[in-house]
């Protein structure tokens, strides 16, 4: 169950998608409250996925035929388009491979796809749609988390599973998701710690103005304070936004050691393109991107990101024969000029081990899947991944990357082994700042 105090359905923007971009900051609105509870999250571990969050919803999922319905749910319009439909994709990927190969428990999956539309309350429509609607087994799919708290209460009220692909700003479990991104020990900590490591004693912080930025940067401020970094600034934009000069000559102009940058979607086009005009360079003033990867580096132009940093579990370049496979299977089916990043990676993971926790339940009931999945593997093209039964995190191995001239990310650092998921940072002296 979510912990009290985060946003909830009420908490969104409601009206037309058209009058919500007129007051864009309505969303971020609901974030004091849920930051008003992070100290008490952080001390009592908030609610976490071994808690019992039952309810008394029937699920209308049917099994008996020879196919089971699955759902992906992805922003393939809107502002996200340019991360989300990849991900839809490798969700497809997994689902064919799958059925090429028998299927689950015998049944063939049969997918079906849903526009998030990047609105959060879309998302919550349609999951609704998905559950109720289509009977689907599980979802796959979500990637700002501002669509994830919408689509929570939904998933618990129904007793449905979703399991979220992308990296996120942590304090959450519920048995009702399935986190297969990072959380924040496994993606920001690991990048505070290079930075700190390489000498930076100072950042800029710039986001998007909804809840992963915010709630991301109040984390970054409580480890900076305790390890005698400067925070020179902090900037907010809605999703969305083209207009990056004033916020780049502010970052400029405060002489900050590096920025670290939780933009999503395609304003980091504008921002990158905008920091490149004013003469900022990796040299000069490095960027630490933690929604950027493969898919985004060619939207933004290659020439206005290189050496430019990033920290996920996954890269395309990562060396391991699962990531071959996927790199491989991917580009035939999708093509040869198409790269593969982090959360499509975590996307596909995710689709098997749904397949892995249901035949060790051998039942596709959510109850019995639950109770099945914690210590669940997977050979993950980022290496092996496996189920945390307290939380729903999995494992994840750390990865600080490079972009470089040719559209690629290298790793310039990793963890060295998977890092066990630690949402609520309860093994972290210095996030008691937090409070």
């Amino acid at each position: 169950m979510l912990k009290k105090g985060f946003p909830m359905p009420s908490d969104f923007p409601t009206g037309t998608a058209s009058s919500r971009r007129r007051n864009p900051r309505r969303l971020a609105l609901a974030l004091p409250a849920a930051l008003s509870v992070v100290a008490v999250a952080l001390s009592a571990c908030g609610a976490s996925a071994d808690e019992d969050n039952s309810t008394s919803a029937s699920s209308c999922v049917n099994t008996s035929g020879p196919k089971v319905k699955v759902g992906s749910l992805n922003s393939l319009s809107g502002t996200m388009a340019i991360s989300e439909v990849t991900v839809r994709d490798s969700i497809k990927l997994a689902v064919d491979q799958i059925n090429a190969s028998g299927g689950v428990l015998g049944k063939q999956i049969d997918l079906i796809g849903e526009d998030g539309a990047s609105e959060p309350t879309v998302f919550a429509e349609k999951a609704e749609k998905l559950i109720s609607g289509d009977c689907v087994a599980a979802v796959f799919g979500g990637w700002t988390s501002s669509s994830r708290k919408a689509m929570l209460p939904v998933f618990e009220d129904k007793n449905a599973l979703l399991y979220y692909p992308v990296q996120y700003e942590g304090l959450e479990s519920s048995k009702n998701i399935f986190y297969t991104g990072a959380t924040t020990n496994q993606q920001i900590v690991p990048a505070l710690d290079y930075l700190k490591e390489k000498g930076i004693k100072s950042m800029y912080l710039v986001g998007s103005d909804y809840v992963f930025p915010q709630t991301a940067n109040r984390i970054i401020k409580a480890y900076a304070k305790a390890n005698g970094i400067e925070i020179k600034g902090e900037d907010y934009t809605p999703l969305g936004s083209t207009d990056f000069s004033t916020i780049v000559n502010k970052v400029r102009a405060s002489g900050a050691g590096a920025v670290f940058n939780t933009l999503n979607g395609d304003s980091n086009v504008a921002f990158f393109r905008e920091y490149k005009n004013v003469g900022l360079t990796a040299a000069k003033m490095p960027v630490v991107s933690v929604s950027i990867a493969e898919e985004e580096v060619g939207g933004i132009g290659v020439q206005n990101i290189e050496g430019q940093l990033t920290a996920w579990n996954y890269y395309q370049t990562v060396d391991t024969p699962a990531n071959k496979a996927f790199v491989q299977a991917y580009k035939a089916k999708y093509g040869a000029g198409k790269p593969t990043s982090d959360p499509m990676e975590a996307a596909y993971t995710s689709v098997f081990l749904w397949k892995k926790s249901v035949e060790k339940a051998n039942s596709f009931a959510v109850p019995d899947v639950q109770k099945a999945a914690g210590g669940v593997s997977f050979d993950a093209p980022e290496g092996t991944v496996t189920i945390n039964a307290e939380n729903n995190h999995i494992t994840k191995t750390a990865r600080i990357g490079e972009i470089r001239k040719d559209g690629l990310i290298y790793t310039v650092w990793d963890s060295g082994k998977p890092i066990e998921p630690d949402p609520y940072l309860k093994g972290y002296d210095w996030a008691k700042g937090l409070g």
